[in-house]
């Protein structure tokens, strides 16, 4: 009899992993399933609700690890990360949510199951916002990415930025958890734990859908992309005739786009690089596109102002004077040597605010936060990705979108070209890889939107360490003082 119970128990820790890890795997990964990720941690919490302390530590932290090695390949080979720098940010990971789960064991084996019930979601969300404070990678990697597509679930954003998402989307494994542990003994609170766990989620899938049914008046700026993925294309273009003769290539498909009526034609990020004594003749080049075509061009480039370098937006306005914009957030090791910027770039427009971010810059909140509060209704993205995580990271600029208030135009080579509104909407996309040029033109709208997000903050991530804390306390206050057993 004993060995049939072993038998069973590691038979069920052995699906708990699995099915976990499936769930993981494709529910976050490079192009997410993101159904996949409301039932991912649901497993786990299971074989928690009777499993051993150990057993439920060790099932945790191997499930997470292996579906999170579906970044394996991105991570150390696409950003060349070394083996252990890898490791470095998987692993962790894992440990997070091994201890997510092993509080939520806690807390309900003594009996505070409302506590549970908050504990686990709140400590990965803690994690979240505190790794997304100290790292050079910001919000990457946050659950909330995988339900970009799911559009009433994403209007929370502009509630509570990503972290109410990543707390309501494991909120609901852990109420599931809890119904299915309490319900055969106990159905008036399993019930209880399923309306306010439930209905949390149903509220914010209800507000999710009125906004989306809300119009969005106001003036609208026909925005033209282009991007280039010929071999020549996708590195950084020697200072020079090889510059020059890249920006001449664009020449034309930017002209057929302001023939169609683009008002206004973002480059990628990076194309070529310009030094600042030799920099008039690239700037007579696009000055006389700007002023022939009569669109507002940006183009990225590296300017190299010695001793410094910038990864640099350049706007050049038909008949008038040059602006700039140099990104603040690099991306190591590519451009670590590049000066970070420290300045908002607003254009010059009759229809709307329209600001200037590129790419990285996107996967942090604070400086769209800025943006939405100067009133921005449009922000131009030049960006750079890396093919493989067009989806995953050309589509997190999406989300600020939300956060704040204001559409986006993002222009990626070796990415996508893609326009979304204020409310995460794709109005429309296109590969750059679809053409030897890829071009893609679409009416945006320009109208800023005040969100309680965009007033309020990161309050919700603030909660959650609260809520984080007290679990902790309340664990401590039921081992140690109460005396309650474990059961």
């Amino acid at each position: 009899m004993a060995f049939a119970n072993k038998s069973r128990r590691i038979g069920f820790a052995v699906l708990a992993v699995a099915a976990t890890a499936v769930l993981v795997w494709f529910g976050a990964g490079m192009f997410p399933l993101w159904p996949l990720m409301w039932f991912a941690p649901l497993p786990l919490l299971l074989f928690a609700n009777r499993g051993s302390w150990r057993g439920t530590a060790l099932v945790a932290f191997g499930a997470w690890l292996i579906g999170s090695l579906n970044l394996w390949r991105y991570l150390h080979t696409t950003l060349q990360a070394p083996f252990l720098l890898s490791a470095g940010i998987l692993v962790p990971r894992a440990l997070v949510f091994m201890l997510a789960v092993l509080l939520y064991r806690a807390l309900l084996r003594r009996g505070a199951w409302g506590s549970a019930l908050v504990a686990f979601p709140a400590t990965w969300v803690s994690f979240e916002y505190v790794f997304n404070l100290a790292s050079v990678h910001g919000t990457a990697g946050s659950l909330s990415y995988s339900q970009l597509n799911c559009l009433p679930f994403l209007q929370l954003a502009s509630v509570t930025g990503p972290w109410g998402m990543s707390f309501l989307l494991l909120l609901f494994s852990s109420t599931l958890a809890i119904a299915m542990h309490l319900l055969p003994a106990q159905p008036k609170p399993a019930m209880r734990i399923l309306g306010v766990g439930l209905g949390a989620i149903v509220l914010a899938l209800v507000f999710g859908a009125v906004r989306l049914s809300l119009a969005q008046p106001g003036p609208r700026v026909k925005v033209g992309l282009i991007a280039s993925d010929l071999a020549a294309n996708t590195d950084i273009a020697d200072e020079g005739p090889e510059t020059t003769r890249l920006l001449s290539d664009y020449a034309a498909p930017a002209q057929a786009l302001a023939a169609q009526g683009a008002q206004i034609i973002v480059l990628p990020e990076k194309l070529g690089v310009v030094v600042s004594r030799r920099a008039a003749a690239t700037d007579a080049l696009l000055q006389s596109l700007a002023d022939k075509t009569g669109a507002k061009i940006i183009v990225g480039l590296v300017f190299v102002n010695p001793p410094f370098a910038y990864n640099q937006a350049r706007i050049y306005t038909p008949r008038a004077p040059l602006e700039t914009y140099d990104k603040h957030h690099m991306l190591p090791p590519f451009e670590s040597r590049l000066k970070p910027g420290t300045t908002l770039t607003f254009l010059p427009a009759t229809q709307g605010k329209l600001g200037v971010e590129i790419c990285k810059d996107m996967d942090f909140t604070q400086l769209s936060r800025r943006y939405g509060e100067m009133g921005t209704g449009l922000i131009l993205a030049p960006a750079w990705d890396f093919t493989v995580d067009r989806a995953w990271h050309g589509h997190i600029a999406i989300m600020r979108g939300v956060e704040d208030g204001f559409s986006i135009a993002r222009a990626a080579k070796l990415g996508l070209l893609t326009v979304s509104d204020n409310r995460g909407r794709i109005l429309a996309e296109k590969r750059s890889n679809s053409a030897p040029f890829a071009t893609l033109i679409a009416d945006v709208p320009a109208t800023h939107e005040t969100t309680l997000y965009l007033l309020l903050g990161d309050w919700f991530a603030w909660l959650t360490l609260a809520i984080f804390a007290f679990a902790l306390l309340r664990l401590v206050q039921l081992a140690f003082f109460n005396r309650q057993p474990a059961h």
